[in-house]
């Protein structure tokens, strides 16, 4: 269990600079660079969140940090999909990037479940 963690720790974290590295790839217009910096925030979070989750106290924490685990990867995986669409900025390298976003996001839904129904 311990070791499980330790490679999402690890996978989040490098989902956390390809983001990084896409974001920086983008267009300079306004509404690529808009976008960029929510994916920005959103893609990064998930690792950080993921981190205080597993330092969590009790359950209850626990549980609600994994929420937030789920809504960050989920926003990235709609920030994703946006620039997916976006004629101007889609390189192939964001399709990689949008399948990982939707992969970390259905761990941690699974995982968040799991939790919840364990007393």
């Amino acid at each position: 269990m311990q070791e499980r963690g330790k490679e999402l720790e690890e996978r989040t974290a490098t989902f956390a600079l390809k983001v990084l590295c896409f974001v920086r790839s983008l267009p300079k217009a306004v509404p690529e660079q808009v976008l960029g910096r929510q994916l920005l925030k959103a893609g990064t979070a998930v690792g950080a969140n993921y981190r205080a989750a597993r330092r969590s106290r009790s359950k209850r924490e626990f549980l609600a940090r994994l929420g937030v685990v789920v809504e960050e990867s989920d926003e990235s995986v709609y920030w994703l999909g946006l620039l997916v669409r976006d004629e101007a900025c889609a390189p192939p390298d964001v399709a990689s990037l949008l399948q990982e976003a939707r992969e970390l996001r259905a761990i941690f839904a699974t995982s968040l479940r799991t939790a919840r129904s364990r007393p």
